[in-house]
């Protein structure tokens, strides 16, 4: 009988430990210019954000997905506005795409950031433990 208790307390605590709010962080690995990918990855923020106000959701850009923040993408400017604004998602490019595609920093919209090498980025976010997603139709 003190075994079944004892193994029922473990059981509960275990329980209980897993019904803490888990942090829910999520890095998207964007490379498309296609702008279906675009809404897909805006949406997918959205619905995480419905459900989950307190997720930390990043984007990762580089190749031809970077286009996805430049000012002359005007068609989602500012869904992403809002959501760097409102501290909702972060938006990062890489330094080594700007420079292959001589873009300057200047022609991107107002917060995003800048990383030395999109793909460090991402590796280092799964190494802290962060959901990866491959933005793709």
């Amino acid at each position: 009988m003190k075994k079944i208790m004892l193994l029922l307390f473990l059981l509960a605590g275990n329980v209980f430990a897993y019904s803490q709010k888990v942090p829910y962080r999520v890095v998207f690995d964007l490379t498309s210019k296609d702008p279906a990918n675009y809404t897909t990855v805006l949406r997918q923020i959205k619905g995480i954000i419905q459900e989950r106000p307190d997720a930390q959701l990043e984007v990762a850009m580089y190749s031809d997905g970077i286009e996805m923040v430049c000012k002359e993408n005007a068609a989602f400017a500012k869904e992403i506005e809002e959501l760097i604004n409102e501290k909702k998602a972060t938006f990062k490019v890489c330094a080594f795409t700007l420079k292959r595609k001589n873009i300057d920093q200047s022609e991107l919209l107002p917060g995003v950031t800048v990383v030395p090498d999109a793909i460090y980025e991402i590796v280092t976010r799964q190494h802290e433990g962060w959901g990866y997603i491959k933005v793709a139709q």
